[in-house]
C-alpha cells in the first residue's frame, strides 16, 4: 500500500476539500445522505460516501492509492466535533 504523504499545508488542504465539495459535489447530493461521510481526493476530485468514515476513504483509496484526502460529514462543516458543546440551560 502506497503511504500518501500530506503534499499541502493544512489550510490548503481545508480549502481545497471544502471548494471541491461546495461546487462540484453539495449540488449533486441530496437530504437523504446528510450524516453520512464524504472522503474526497482534493487532487482528481474524486469520492466516496459512506455511513462509515474509513470504509469511504478505503474504497477512495483503493481507486486512487495516493489520493490527498479531506472528510467531512455531508449537511455539516466537519467530520467529527471536539470540545463541549453548550446547550441552553432549561428550567
Amino acid at each position: 500500500m502506497v503511504n500518501a504523504q500530506p503534499r499541502y499545508t493544512k489550510e490548503e488542504f481545508a480549502r481545497r476539500g471544502d471548494e471541491i465539495y461546495e461546487r462540484d459535489i453539495c449540488p449533486h447530493i441530496g437530504a437523504e445522505q446528510d450524516g453520512r461521510f464524504i472522503a474526497i481526493d482534493i487532487e482528481t476530485g474524486a469520492y466516496e460516501i459512506d455511513g462509515d468514515e474509513l470504509a469511504a476513504s478505503d474504497r477512495l483509496r483503493s481507486r486512487h492509492p495516493r489520493a490527498q484526502i479531506w472528510l467531512r460529514r455531508i449537511g455539516s462543516r466537519y467530520a467529527r466535533r471536539f470540545g463541549p458543546r453548550y446547550r441552553p440551560v432549561t428550567r
